[in-house]
């Protein structure tokens, strides 16, 4: 039995990942394994309560997921990585805390205002939609978590799953630990537009795609807006190749002289990106590799997930027996 202390998170299957998403969390996710005892979920209900009208891509939103973890160096016999609702737990939890929740607690709930602000094509007046916090509390919850790896712009989740757990606990008695923030190290990864990079967007860097279809973007992509000639001085700070360099520029030297050249004009902003897609060429070209490999092996990817689902639901099944017991439940 693993004795590390257990970490989840997760990621919904939504379409392929982009360099935001490996910067963001997986690269942090490869070096969390060596650590403790992960639980990565591809958690497809999430995804259904905002596509359950068109369910068709989910499946193979999965599987692209999946290649795009594995690829970076998410490694299954370090982790257990599994899709969510092969774990039919996730969906008994959901249902015993949400008999405790406070509807005020999901209705103040910040990112239920954004993410119905941010989209507005789809409907998302559904019961499962202003609930969708409670499950991400579940999911935290039934492996017990000790911690969580999320960004700032996550830490009101789960901020409101330890509100959950102390609810819960208070009424039936100490069962779930209220999880630790481990707070991912901040990583700026703007899109080819300047904004967050997003593929509701349609700005992003993915993990899947050629470095032809990479450079091309890179090419055009926004740089500061004072440098309209080769001769004016920028300023490295305003531009968002200067962000994306920072991450997988690991070259000290060479950052301080595009700076240096940036303020003083001494670099155009053709030869920045072309210094950039060298660093970006260096470590996605193994990953890229390694995808299309995998890709190539349908069988290996199920038995992953078959097998981190089975050590899933080993956890799963435990902390539903204490739920269930604490709740004074015939079971």
């Amino acid at each position: 039995m693993d004795e590390r202390k257990r970490i989840f998170s997760g990621m919904r299957p939504t379409g392929r990942l982009h360099y935001g998403h490996m910067a963001g969390a997986l690269i942090n996710w490869v070096k969390l394994q060596n650590e403790y005892n992960c639980f990565w979920g591809i958690v497809d209900w999430h995804a259904m309560m905002s596509d359950y009208a068109d369910p068709s891509k989910v499946k193979e939103n999965c599987y692209e997921i999946l290649l795009d973890w594995l690829a970076v160096g998410v490694d299954p016999e370090k982790s257990s990585i599994f899709i969510q609702s092969h774990v039919k737990q996730h969906a008994e939890i959901h249902l015993a805390l949400s008999m405790i929740t406070p509807l005020g607690w999901l209705q103040r709930c910040p990112t239920y205002k954004e993410q119905i602000l941010n989209l507005q094509n789809k409907d998302l007046s559904t019961y499962a939609f202003l609930g969708y916090p409670v499950l991400m509390a579940g999911d935290i919850l039934l492996y017990k978590s000790w911690g969580v790896p999320v960004g700032e712009d996550q830490s009101a989740h789960l901020e409101l799953t330890r509100e959950v757990a102390r609810r819960f606990n208070g009424f039936y008695g100490e069962v779930f630990p209220e999880p630790e923030t481990l707070l991912t190290p901040a990583a700026k990864m703007p899109g080819t537009d300047g904004r967050k990079m997003s593929k509701s967007y349609g700005n992003s860097l993915q993990i899947a795609e050629d470095m032809e279809t990479i450079w091309g973007k890179v090419r055009t992509m926004m740089t500061d807006p004072a440098r309209e000639r080769r001769t004016d001085k920028g300023t490295p700070e305003k531009c968002p190749v200067w962000d994306v360099h920072k991450f997988f520029n690991k070259d000290a030297q060479e950052l301080a002289e595009i700076h240096e050249g940036c303020l003083n004009a001494g670099i155009g902003c053709v030869d920045c990106k072309k210094k950039l897609m060298a660093h970006l060429t260096e470590m996605m070209d193994p990953i890229q590799k390694r995808r299309a490999e995998l890709a190539k092996r349908p069988d290996d990817l199920k038995q992953i997930l078959e097998t981190g689902a089975a050590r899933a639901r080993k956890v799963a099944e435990g902390t539903m027996e204490n739920v269930y017991s604490a709740m004074n439940l015939i079971h």
